[in-house]
């Protein structure tokens, strides 16, 4: 009787050792599933890339950029047998035509983009007009600056304003605030307008007006990035001006989003491109520019921008 309850025991164990290893490997199935399940459907990466303009003249840049998640490689082919394997970037086409642009992340992940290239009008030289006069003054005093060279009419703009400020060959100004400002010249003889860079200081104040602190005040915030925008739109250095409102404002984050309204239209864009389509985006004038600041901190989540056209009336 013994030896009979004794392989029972034994049988009954067994099956139940058998029962455990069936619901182990089960457990191991069904994980296995949904590993791959989601890392199918839920984690599967699209690419997120775009390019600036998709129609383009000879004489402007292609410019693309990638956000895609964790991407390491990239490969920009631009339809002509030329490439690029960077991130974000620009590109310069030879020849007019219709191109296929592509992108390959990370060796596997594509997207596409048609580009139209058109021929490039041509232009007189933009040195048929020159501008004569000091590269620094002083805030309420005159200034005189003359334009050299063959024109019927002559419109400067000092940068103070978001107007023409006098007419003529012969232009005379009081500014009467300090900074760097960019003057604009232009003439009926010249397709693109002439620039003159002059510092104007105020002798009777010690503060260095060229670089603004966020928390100095609300306006001096604003009028520095708008000036700096406009430095950009007008066609000063891109590098300096750009890198300067990273640093500063933004904690060298390129991508922070730009809300803007232009002439009563809205778009959202990251700072990036917002400020390379400045620089080929027309004749724009920046009227306002505020951010919106991170909670206990001085960098910038959200930089809202009004601007409009130099040929829109103002509004």
């Amino acid at each position: 009787m013994s030896d009979t309850t004794t392989n029972g025991k034994s049988v009954s164990n067994n099956s139940q050792g058998y029962i455990f290893l069936y619901i182990f490997i089960v457990i191991l199935i069904l994980a296995g599933i949904i590993f791959l399940f989601k890392s199918s459907l839920f984690d599967k990466r699209t690419v997120d890339a775009r390019i600036l303009k998709d129609e383009l003249y000879l004489n402007e840049d292609l410019v693309f950029t990638d956000n895609t998640r964790n991407a390491k490689k990239w490969l920009w082919e631009f339809g002509n047998g030329a490439k690029l394997a960077t991130q974000n970037g620009n590109y310069r086409y030879s020849k007019a035509g219709s191109y296929i642009v592509r992108l390959t992340v990370d060796g596997q992940l594509r997207e596409q983009f048609p580009v139209t290239v058109r021929d490039t009008v041509t232009s007189a030289p933009d040195t048929v007009v020159s501008i004569s006069g000091p590269t620094s003054g002083v805030i309420n005093e005159e200034v005189r600056l003359e334009a050299e060279g063959k024109a019927n009419t002559f419109q400067w703009s000092f940068g103070e304003t978001n107007r023409v400020d006098v007419k003529g060959r012969t232009a005379l100004y009081t500014f009467h605030t300090p900074g760097k400002f960019l003057v604009k010249l232009n003439t009926d003889n010249s397709m693109r307008p002439v620039y003159h860079t002059i510092f104007i200081t105020d002798p009777n104040s010690d503060l260095d007006t060229d670089i603004v602190e966020p928390g100095e005040g609300e306006r001096k915030v604003i009028d520095d990035i708008r000036a700096r925008l406009q430095a950009i739109a007008d066609g000063a250095d891109f590098n300096s001006n750009y890198y300067y409102l990273t640093r500063r404002y933004m904690c060298n984050n390129e991508k922070v989003t730009v809300a803007v309204d232009q002439d009563g239209a809205k778009k959202s864009t990251d700072f990036y491109s917002y400020c390379m389509g400045l620089t080929f985006g027309g004749e724009i004038v920046v009227d306002e520019a505020q951010l919106t600041i991170s909670p206990n901190s001085t960098c910038a989540t959200l930089v809202n921008i009004k601007q409009h056209s130099a040929n829109t009336v103002k509004k």
